[in-house]
């Protein structure tokens, strides 16, 4: 995928300017996709001169006017198309995995705050998600009943729940392995 496309749906879902648009992708789409603000805007501006965004300028009070884009008709087309052209499915590339794999030549135990620091980090966006669940859809301040888009947002905001809690239990899994191994290395 590319970041064009990542673009089209969050400003398909609300125009915005280039920062409103970073934000979102730190709140929500960035979960998935990533990109940086300089990436951002540096699009932006190539698919605003390729014709796929509309720009108006928009005056501020006692700051610089902003750019609010929003999706133009060719971009539209170009969204369209693309998703009706097929998606590989992914590969993972999981460096723990190999090193987890590595290890066996080395010190197991030499692991475990690494996978502990995964384990965190898997943790803490799952807890993210969570947050987001309740406050965007499940939550009484949520929409009631959610809109074709938040649907979508939701059934994708719960695989990424799911892909975290089934991480978390593998990474359970490693630990409780690297654990065992170091104790029966050290004869306890």
């Amino acid at each position: 995928m590319a970041l064009e496309h990542a673009i089209l749906v969050s400003l398909l879902e609300k125009p915005g300017s280039g920062y409103e648009l970073a934000r979102r992708f730190e709140r929500s789409i960035g979960y998935f996709w990533t990109a940086t603000h300089q990436q951002i805007y540096r699009v932006l501006r190539r698919m605003e001169g390729d014709g796929l965004l509309a720009v108006r300028e928009v005056p501020q009070q006692s700051r610089p006017d902003k750019k609010e884009y929003t999706v133009a008709t060719p971009g539209r087309r170009a969204l369209s198309a693309w998703l009706h052209e097929p998606v590989e499915p992914e590969s993972i590339r999981h460096e723990l995995a190999v090193k987890i794999r590595g290890a066996a030549f080395d010190d197991p135990a030499a692991l475990i705050s690494e996978v502990e620091r995964h384990r965190k980090a898997h943790d803490d966006r799952l807890r993210r998600y969570l947050t987001g669940e309740r406050r965007d859809f499940t939550g009484p301040e949520a929409p009631r009943p959610l809109d074709v888009g938040q649907e979508l947002q939701h059934v994708v905001l719960r695989g990424g729940i799911a892909f975290e809690r089934m991480t978390i239990a593998w990474l359970d899994d490693v630990l409780d392995t690297l654990h065992g191994l170091s104790a029966a290395r050290s004869g306890t």
